[in-house]
């Protein structure tokens, strides 16, 4: 491997076969527990745990390292209300048309439709943009690579850190979602991609007998 460029010694911390299996099977574990809610509490969250898992998300692996993504979060109650309603326009117009009818038929056992309180009710808006190019730090424009495998894996990183942190998340894609941009003050070379809802459940949260129906991992996995 070639090394023109600074390196530094890897930070590596290697556990006994028997600690590795028992830390993998726990983190499993843990991760088979989170599901998406869709019943939020209106109880706050400090934002240091939002913190600690943006932290978290921003050391997922991305393109040459360029770090294609910006995390916008939200506890402010005025522009979550205005989130959820163009959210709710766009929702709406899916619902009643826009969608397909396979599409509504695959959503039914989901119970979904276009009112989305959550996005009110939660302490916590995640809005996670995709910057589709940067710049170099002499001002240039910068081509970003792998943009929305790089921004999908910072994704599972912040939905893995905020389920370990013990709150319950929802994943919520409107389409289309160009409105968060101009919602949120964003330049045009970032594509929102998805609102991570973040807090803690409702007492009375249910969840989809229909969501927890997950293949086996024969069904997804080949091991040669």
């Amino acid at each position: 491997m070639k090394r023109d460029f600074p390196h530094e010694p890897l930070q590596f911390r290697e556990y006994p076969l028997p600690e590795m299996r028992a830390r993998a099977r726990a983190f499993a574990d843990q991760l088979m527990r989170r599901r998406t809610v869709r019943d939020f509490a209106d109880r706050p969250v400090p934002r240091a745990i939002i913190e600690a898992a943006i932290d978290a998300a921003r050391h997922a692996p991305s393109g040459a390292n360029h770090q294609p993504w910006h995390f916008v979060a939200v506890s402010d109650p005025p522009i979550k209300r205005r989130i959820r309603e163009a959210a709710e326009a766009e929702e709406r117009a899916f619902y009643d048309g826009r969608a397909s009818a396979e599409w509504l038929e695959a959503l039914k056992p989901l119970g979904t439709d276009w009112h989305k309180p959550f996005l009110e009710t939660a302490p916590w808006l995640i809005v996670v943009f995709a910057e589709q190019w940067g710049r170099w730090p002499d001002g240039r424009k910068r081509k970003n690579y792998y943009v929305p495998e790089s921004t999908g894996i910072a994704c599972g990183f912040l939905l893995a850190c905020l389920h370990y942190a013990g709150l319950a998340t929802l994943t919520h894609t409107p389409n289309p979602m160009g409105f968060l941009g101009e919602a949120l003050g964003r330049p045009k070379n970032e594509k929102p991609t998805m609102i991570v809802v973040a807090g803690y459940p409702a007492a009375d949260a249910v969840v989809p007998t229909h969501a927890l129906r997950k293949k086996p991992t024969r069904d997804v996995a080949t091991f040669l």
